[in-house]
């Protein structure tokens, strides 16, 4: 499989999107990649559509060289997860690392708060384009954008590209 030996970081938090966590991860597991899903100390979510999710394990049991890469999922969790340092700091140093970054919908805060988007293009939903475009990003409005080992998105409906743009980034 192409992403055989391949280990992926998603973040959880109460109030995640559903589909922009669950299918990430399943479209990873299909490709080879292993995935952990990691909380800040729960070890249950509920996503915002209603859906459960249990934690592999807490970020702070982490660190940021056993992963190939990140996928940070919106909903209303990328609120909570911007306010734990190591969220910011495992999110800093695999992207420093150059390792893909991949955020959807209102996920853009991670980044942001992160220190990572400053001169750099992508996308997000419309209510925080304010937010990205504030902390320095040329923000535009595509399906999916990719500036270095930066991947966003804007919502649900962007998946199909947002994975394909992954899936790309982690082959190489």
């Amino acid at each position: 499989m192409a992403l055989s030996g391949k280990t992926v970081l998603i973040f959880a938090a109460n109030w995640y999107e559903d589909l922009e966590l669950w299918y990430p991860k399943i479209r990873l597991e299909e490709a080879g990649a292993a995935t952990v899903v990691a909380g800040l100390g729960e070890k249950t979510y509920q996503g915002k559509r209603g859906y459960p999710l249990t934690v592999d394990t807490s970020v702070d049991e982490l660190e940021s060289k056993d992963f190939d890469g990140l996928v940070i999922p919106g909903g209303y969790a990328p609120a909570i997860l911007r306010r734990s340092q190591k969220v910011l700091s495992l999110t800093r140093e695999i992207y420093e690392a150059g390792k893909p970054v991949a955020f959807i919908c209102h996920a853009g805060w991670v980044p942001i708060s992160a220190g990572i988007v400053r001169g750099k293009r992508g996308t997000s939903v419309g209510a925080i384009r304010d937010d990205l475009v504030n902390a320095g990003m040329l923000w535009e409005d595509s399906p999916v954008v990719v500036d270095g080992n930066l991947i966003s998105s804007r919502t649900p409906a962007d998946l199909p590209e947002f994975m394909k743009a992954l899936l790309a980034a982690l082959e190489r």
